[in-house]
């Protein structure tokens, strides 16, 4: 009996360590999160993103599509294996600012409707969700 119950319990708690503990968890999923801010100015080009799967991170930016995996708990941010498209378009600097800022941001919160995304170097960004 003891050992069904402990091979129960030990089941249990290494199922509850697959859980999505990424900021898709904590409100960053079902929503378009939108590009407003960067490092204190506002961001006029079109950047979104969204939290499409588990450890799944993707969008655009002014110029291309992108997709990253995500796989550190919040509030903690960092993006790996990113791909984007390679379009050129006018708003290509805005773009490049946008990805390495992606690339470079460590920490993550989210406050209802604003998710902000930031680095101990005084990186910020400052997003919406999109209606």
């Amino acid at each position: 009996m003891f050992r069904s119950v402990a091979l129960a319990l030990t089941l249990a708690l290494l199922a509850g360590c697959d859980a999505d503990e990424t900021l898709r968890s904590y409100g960053g999923a079902d929503k378009t999160w939108q590009l407003v801010e960067l490092n204190g100015t506002a961001f006029t080009d079109m950047a979104i993103l969204t939290f499409p799967a588990r450890s799944k991170i993707a969008g655009n930016g002014p110029c291309n599509h992108f997709a990253a995996t995500l796989k550190v708990p919040y509030p903690w941010f960092e993006v790996t294996q990113f791909v984007s498209t390679k379009m050129a378009c006018p708003a290509l600097a805005q773009e490049t600012a946008f990805f390495d800022a992606l690339s470079a941001a460590s920490i993550s919160e989210i406050l209802g409707d604003t998710m902000i995304l930031s680095n101990p170097k005084g990186l910020t960004m400052v997003f919406n969700a999109a209606d």
